[in-house]
């Protein structure tokens, strides 16, 4: 069942900005002018400060102006509640979509051609293919190439759970020219495959890929650029004799065109707000905050989190993920592996499954061995989209709620 958001937004209260002690570590250049965004819908009891100055910053893509604008408001509330933290910067190449497109026959006789969005996977070469669309059935795995000819056009297979080079690598040894995925709504998800290739592959919407029907000529041109990027992951801690036990995460970038409210400023926040209540605790020592980077790309903030700090990785009792939920899409759930589930059933009342789920930044703890748990609401329709501007914080506080008493169990301290 859908839960209303509620219809009055808590007033932004500029003495409250000024009370928190701002800071200005940012350069000349980082300084200037954020992009304004139009109508930022806040809503509930607390958090609104931190709410509205992030979300006014605009889209937080890594290594703009926004992102880091972003990441130097947030270390100062970390150190305001008594924590140190320190950066790890990290660099990656990347390809930056130039306008990637699909030209379909035109929906109408007699009409001008569909030049219709899509968005080139990490990973990508470019280029432009014009063939015959052929839809494959099922997931594209091998099995699903065998009745369906592919070879010398191009092949438009809908994602799901595999990793996204399994469909591309197998319609490439049937010998398709370039694949299409199509996603499973309205937007264009974009997404690494982990390996580069000299073949082009596009993500379209579920509506582009309707309109690619089998048979019929289709253009695919993807249109990309390489750069490198710079990431950097904010972690903060209290200095103690042993190493963490629990980690507190939730990734901090957004993507193009999109201010990211629920995905994921609302992770962010819930993370900050666990900090907020362990400040004054023993917690607060035998814990770990991290807003990771460059998830959006692929999981990078944690994979390199995870490979440069591996001797407290691997004594990590649970690392607990936050990521969009801050509008109900769904009921809060929480799914992960069977320790964390079985404290997470005792404590929270919050529904909560064993498995494998979700690709985000929790993946590479638990590839890793380290007990996870990822906390979610769904996808709302306005994930991936400029008008991600709205989030409920008191949907935010009863996440963080739900992970503060989980990380008080993992502690084994007591309850409130």
């Amino acid at each position: 069942m859908r839960r209303a958001l509620p219809s009055r937004p808590t007033p932004f209260l500029l003495t409250t900005a000024l009370l928190l002690g701002l800071p200005s570590v940012l350069s000349s250049a980082q300084t200037a002018r954020p992009p304004r965004v139009a109508a930022v819908q806040v809503t509930g009891d607390d958090l609104t400060v931190q709410a509205r100055r992030v979300l006014a910053f605009g889209p937080r893509v890594v290594g703009s102006p926004a992102n880091e604008q972003a990441r130097a408001y947030l270390e100062g509330q970390f150190r305001a509640l008594g924590y140190q933290t320190r950066r790890e910067e990290f660099r990656y190449r990347r390809l930056n979509d130039l306008g990637s497109t699909v030209t379909v026959p035109p929906a109408t006789p007699g009409g001008p051609a569909q030049v219709l969005s899509g968005r080139a996977l990490q990973g990508s070469t470019g280029g432009q293919v014009t063939a015959e669309a052929v839809r494959v059935p099922g997931t594209g795995v091998d099995s699903d190439f065998l009745n369906v000819n592919v070879r010398g056009r191009i092949a438009v297979i809908e994602r799901s759970d595999l990793p996204l080079i399994t469909p591309v690598l197998n319609a490439m040894i049937a010998g398709a020219f370039a694949v299409v995925l199509a996603g499973p709504d309205d937007t264009v998800h974009g997404g690494r495959l982990g390996l580069r290739l000299d073949f082009p592959v596009l993500a379209v919407s579920r509506s582009t890929a309707q309109a690619m029907t089998t048979g019929q000529a289709v253009t695919v041109a993807v249109h990309v650029a390489p750069a490198e990027a710079r990431a950097v992951n904010l972690v903060a801690f209290r200095p103690a004799a042993a190493l963490p036990s629990v980690l507190i995460g939730a990734h901090l970038d957004s993507v193009h065109l999109s201010p990211g409210a629920n995905d994921n400023l609302s992770g962010t926040l819930a993370v900050l707000d666990i900090a907020r209540r362990a400040a004054n605790t023993p917690v607060a020592a035998r814990s770990v905050f991290v807003l990771f980077d460059a998830e959006e790309d692929g999981l990078l903030g944690s994979q390199h989190f995870v490979k440069s700090n591996w001797a407290l990785v691997t004594q990590l009792r649970g690392m607990l993920n936050f990521d969009m939920v801050g509008l109900p899409a769904r009921p809060l759930e929480l799914r992960g592996q069977r320790p964390l589930v079985q404290v997470a059933r005792e404590v929270t009342g919050v529904p909560s499954e064993e498995g494998v789920t979700g690709s985000s930044d929790h993946a590479p703890f638990r590839e890793a061995g380290v007990p996870t748990l990822y906390f979610h609401r769904g996808l709302d329709p306005t994930y991936h989209q400029p008008g991600d501007v709205a989030l409920d914080l008191g949907l935010v506080r009863e996440a963080a709620g739900a992970g503060w008493r989980v990380a008080l169990r993992l502690l084994r301290l007591p309850l409130p």
